[in-house]
């Protein structure tokens, strides 16, 4: 059981019944002597993909749900579905992209690392990586003699997501983004 003062953006946790990620906590401490500490989830349902806003007080705990983590390979992506293979039993399966929008930022073309998210054997979610390396496509060309530590310009990646990268940065780059917040870290060792 977890006390809400151990809740973490991106930890699973079970809310009424259901499996919820959590996007969001904002925690109100009490104005007057006696007042409970407030800690406000936002999460999302990962069965129905709906917004879920939950308080808890002090003392009120919540339970990491029981499911399984395997390995996956993000395989591609069509109009309406994200499609990944199980590394371990080669099956293949689909996500609606409506319901990973977030995810689908990240996602290139047979990457590894991922984790999906297993409850009742049926595929809840995935877990990205930490970081994912990603061309860039389309941004202003680099200026010459701009040291790493300049001015910040945008940058969009293959999978359409823009970032802000550091002006001495080109087109056709390969850069690692943190999957947690969407910030350049660096360039992507070959």
């Amino acid at each position: 059981m977890l006390n809400p003062g151990e809740f973490k953006r991106g930890q699973i946790i079970d809310i009424d019944g259901q499996p919820c990620l959590i996007e969001k906590i904002v925690m109100q401490t009490p104005s007057s002597r006696g007042g409970n500490t407030i800690w406000k989830v936002r999460a999302r349902n990962l069965r129905t993909k709906q917004k879920v806003d939950k308080p808890f007080r002090s003392g009120d705990t919540a339970s990491e749900p029981d499911f399984e983590k395997r390995y996956v390979q993000f395989l591609y992506r069509d109009t309406r579905d994200l499609h990944f293979m199980d590394m371990d039993s080669y099956d293949q399966f689909a996500l609606p992209i409506d319901g990973y929008s977030q995810e689908a930022d990240y996602l290139t073309d047979n990457l590894e690392g991922i984790r999906s998210l297993v409850l009742e054997d049926e595929v809840i979610g995935i877990e990205l990586p930490l970081t994912v390396d990603i061309v860039i496509t389309e941004c202003d060309p680099a200026v010459k003699g701009n040291s790493a530590t300049a001015r910040q310009k945008n940058a969009t990646l293959e999978t359409g997501l823009v970032i802000q990268v550091p002006e001495h940065i080109s087109s056709g780059e390969n850069v690692r983004v943190d999957t947690v917040n969407g910030k350049f870290i660096g360039r992507a060792k070959d």
